[in-house]
């Protein structure tokens, strides 16, 4: 193997270790450019289930939440990407909890070692995170989403229909502009 071929090589697998995005290769990814599946067609809302831990807060079911908007967050705390979108997750709670927005943070591992209750417990106290935390080791809350990446937001309205969903980073004007638009407030 010629020291190029190993140079190459070794940047891929640290693109794929990492997460990150190559440039040219991985377009798509880099856009960040929402997704939008029959779940963010003015469905239903699937509730939380198969919940291993709730961090931050009781037990919660999207029917307790009926009349509040929510916006439900996939992440994982070993993602660079999910990493990257908490202080923009946490800003808007901060903006909107008090006029009506739940953030409910579902934290899907992809490694096993993201499945610890007190690696999580640290990774929500190292971003300090404040808003309900959902462990959803077994993926049940992600499969019934329908999801597929992380991370991942998906604002649900009063009424409990989906109304946006967004994967990656990035558009967080729209975020808030569409949650400042459900709750009747400037953004």
């Amino acid at each position: 193997m010629t020291f190029k071929l190993l140079a190459v090589s070794a940047a891929l697998i640290g693109f794929v270790v990492t997460g990150a995005v190559i440039p040219g290769i991985c377009e798509e990814a880099a856009r960040a450019t929402p997704v939008v599946t029959a779940a963010a067609s003015q469905q239903t809302a699937p509730d939380f289930t198969g919940i291993n831990n709730w961090f931050n807060s009781k037990p919660l079911s999207l029917a307790d939440l009926r009349g509040k908007v929510v916006l439900v967050d996939f992440w994982t705390y070993g993602c660079v990407n999910c990493v990257n979108t908490l202080p923009h997750v946490t800003d808007l709670y901060a903006k909107y909890k008090d006029k009506g927005l739940v953030v409910i943070g579902v934290h899907t591992p992809e490694f096993p070692f993201e499945r610890s209750a007190s690696n999580v417990q640290a990774a929500l106290k190292r971003h300090g995170i404040t808003y309900p935390v959902a462990q959803d080791n077994d993926s049940k809350t992600w499969n019934a989403y329908r999801n597929q990446y992380w991370p991942a937001q998906y604002i649900i309205d009063q009424n409990g229909k989906i109304v946006f969903q967004h994967a990656g980073e990035g558009r967080y004007d729209e975020i808030d502009h569409t949650v400042a638009r459900l709750l009747n407030v400037n953004s």
